[in-house]
């Protein structure tokens, strides 16, 4: 199988520009500036790696798909994500061929970046590099000449500011100039290549002549990753036998070289300040962010502020919204005739509507502050901080932003724990990401705080709610520590892991960014979680409203009866009548068959239909709630006033701490999320970790709610 270069016809509008860079190099905003809302999400073929691809206007006629590549250091790839950069920059992905590559360079950190940067180059194929982070490299006292760097490299280098969209044309300008060359090829080497081994990569040349010498290299010692037939592979396996090609070595005698070129490069282009100079704005921040003793405190006290927060900003749209749909209730309560059509529309559609639409005020503000804190640079401080407590328990470091990234969802949080080398680390770091509280708890944290804790507040200003949600979140926390710490005895992977993070500059958060993220994610709460919320909703209020004829039948006589009997007691009969035809309904079987294995939790044949339904989304608890207490009682109340007012049989409250507690933990630590146990089965390719997760967690969370109902009872 022969693999060619790219070769672009300039009337072919089809162009692939490949966007490449390391990470935190600005890559990612570059491409948000260039594509803007022309992009969409997918998956590389093969592999569960995020293919993000765009448009990309070049001119008024001349358009180009940009596909941002996951970032790398360089072209030895070791996690799944740089294998996919590394395949398409080879050329030997079978889907994703790229014309054209734009590489982002980090001008604050020129020396590292260069050396992928030189490596793109000697492949030979036609490259324009975005110079980033100008701004700050101004402030570090960094001065390039870009024209001179240029020349060095003999590439196109435009200096950008994508979050102010300064550059953008004139990079553009450059990469459609690359276009309508009729020769882009690369000609000057950065290093001697064949010098690294002459003879081997000649022979390989031989095979592939349209290869340069660089790629070559590459060919020798990853030929085996490459889509190659097994005449081709075990042609280029003898040359490294005949030849006694060392790859390690080779490896190693390049990267000198390139370094050595570089520091030439950088000494004749790059003026860059004494180093004994006073430290940056950034050094000193870090000097108490990340502060043995107060960096932790700190850290805490964010935590603190993020989920009083979620209370105190929240409560004033959230009661606007309840009482909106409680008006509207009401109106239709009282304009439309009694009909199955009218009961479907209030206690189904209008309640599973309500128990939406109440809860985007929170979704927002908890994802506009993690936002900020993303932006501001402060989250990779996060994982810094953890790294010595995460190795205890046999995580390290880049466990925590895939933690931390369950705070709202599991699914793309267990996804990301691709970027952990180490095998071990990344199972047990799927294992116990669900354990973190994402946002589809919180409308269940919500309702039951507020129904079990006093809206009591200490000093003026600390909510004893928001404390109590606070503690839930911590709980989750220290579950899943305690549990890899078990775990990690019993996964026998014995592989070293190193912790390399680099900490990105402060800077202050887009204000559009973050208003955005909160836009999108309350659009996705509404569209996606909506959606099942609303579709289980009409499903229980059907449920709800129906069952077996003849016990449905049979409520209706005994009520009638009792009515003509008893006619001044009629509103009174007709709340027992609701109840007992709903224990009698479809739903209320359900819910009677589950009660004796939930009732030592404290919990009655609602909450076990609520819980029956949860286990294809969390979120469901809160509209379950809506349509069961709307079809039982058809009063004008706010479901709140419903669930705080409900009796058991024997007359006791529903709701009481021990009972609100217990379903509190249950939710913390229950698995209830068909999708994280899909990904989770793609993630390992096993259906034996997500059942074994599933056990687990369900498991804990029966065991923890056993104890904590018994103790507050």
């Amino acid at each position: 199988m022969q693999l060619h270069l790219p070769s672009l016809q300039v009337a072919n509008k089809n162009i692939h520009i490949a966007l490449v860079g390391n990470p935190n190099s600005g890559k990612t905003s570059l491409f948000n500036a260039l594509t803007g809302l022309h992009q969409k999400v997918g998956n590389f073929p093969g592999v569960t790696v995020d293919k993000k691809t765009g448009t990309i206007e070049l001119d008024n006629t001349e358009k180009a798909e940009l596909i941002d590549l996951p970032g790398t250091y360089s072209l030895y790839p070791r996690r799944a994500d740089e294998w996919v950069a590394y395949k398409v920059l080879m050329n030997a992905d079978e889907e994703i061929k790229a014309d054209i590559i734009l590489l982002v360079a980090d001008a604050s950190n020129l020396k590292r970046n260069l050396l992928f940067c030189s490596q793109i180059i000697d492949l030979k194929v036609p490259v324009v590099v975005a110079l980033s982070m100008n701004d700050l490299a101004l402030k570090k006292g960094i001065k390039i000449d870009i024209d001179g760097l240029s020349a060095e490299l003999g590439v196109p280098v435009v200096a950008v500011n994508a979050r102010k969209e300064k550059g953008l044309h004139h990079l553009k300008s450059a990469l459609s100039t690359i276009i309508h060359q009729q020769n882009r090829q690369q000609t000057n080497d950065f290093i001697k290549v064949k010098q690294l081994a002459d003879a081997s990569i000649s022979q390989v040349k031989q095979l592939f002549p349209r290869l340069s010498d660089y790629a070559c290299v590459h060919y020798l010692i990853n030929h085996e990753n490459f889509p190659l037939d097994a005449v081709m592979q075990d042609r280029i396996e003898q040359i490294e036998i005949d030849n006694k090609f060392n790859p390690t070595k080779t490896q190693a005698e390049e990267i000198l070289q390139r370094y050595q070129h570089i520091k030439e490069i950088i000494t004749r282009n790059v003026t860059e300040p004494d180093p004994l100079q006073k430290k940056l704005f950034t050094d000193k921040i870090d000097d108490i962010l990340l502060h043995r003793v107060w960096g932790y405190l700190i850290l805490l006290s964010v935590l603190f502020i993020l989920f009083q927060s979620i209370f105190w900003l929240a409560r004033f749209p959230m009661d606007g919204i309840e009482w909106s749909f409680q008006q509207i209730a009401n109106l239709l309560n009282h304009s439309l005739r009694q009909a199955w059509w009218s009961d479907l529309l209030i206690n189904g559609f209008i309640a599973g509507l309500s128990g939406i639409m109440v809860f985007i005020p929170q979704i927002m503000i908890l994802f506009g502050l993690i936002t900020i804190l993303e932006d501001s640079g402060y989250m990779a401080r996060i994982s810094f901080l953890s790294d010595k407590l995460m190795r205890k328990v046999g995580l390290n470091g880049k466990s925590v932003m895939p933690m931390i990234s369950g705070f709202a969802c599991a699914v793309p949080a267990i996804m990301s724990t691709r970027n952990i080398e180490n095998k071990k680390e990344r199972l047990l770091t799927i294992l116990v990401t669900p354990l973190m509280s994402c946002s589809a708890r919180l409308p269940v944290y919500t309702i039951l705080i507020s129904l079990s804790v006093q809206n009591k507040y200490y000093f003026g200003f600390l909510s004893l709610q928001g404390l109590v949600m606070m503690a839930l979140y911590l709980l989750g926390v220290v579950m899943a520590l305690i549990v890899s710490y078990v775990l990690k005895g019993f996964i026998k992977l014995k592989e070293k892991s190193f912790f390399i993070l680099e900490l990105p500059i402060y800077r202050a958060p887009r204000w559009k960014n973050v208003g955005i993220t909160m836009l999108e994610k309350a659009k996705i709460f509404v569209t996606d979680a909506g959606r099942i919320i609303m579709v289980i909703s009409l499903l229980l209020w059907f449920l709800s409203s129906y069952g077996p004829s003849g016990r449905m039948h049979n409520v209706e006589a005994k009520y009638a009866l009792l009515t003509q009997q008893h006619p001044l007691q009629k509103d009174s009969l007709q709340k027992h009548y609701l109840s007992e035809k709903l224990q009698n309904s479809w739903a209320g079987i359900v819910g009677k068959s589950l009660e004796p294995v939930i009732e030592p939790l404290g919990f009655d044949w609602k909450i076990g239909i609520a819980l029956f339904t949860s286990f294809a989304a969390r979120e469901v608890f809160v509209g379950t709630m809506a349509t069961l207490y709307s079809v039982e009682d058809n009063d004008d109340t706010t479901l709140r006033v419903k669930m705080q007012t409900a009796k058991r049989e024997d007359g006791t409250k529903v709701y009481t701490l021990a009972t609100a507690m217990s379903l509190l933990v249950f939710y913390v630590l229950a698995m209830q999320c068909m999708s994280t146990l899909a990904v989770v089965k793609r993630e390992t390719k096993s259906w034996k970790w997500p059942v074994f997760q599933f056990v687990y967690m369900t498991g804990l969370a029966y065991i923890m709610s056993f104890a904590v109902y018994h103790f507050f009872k």
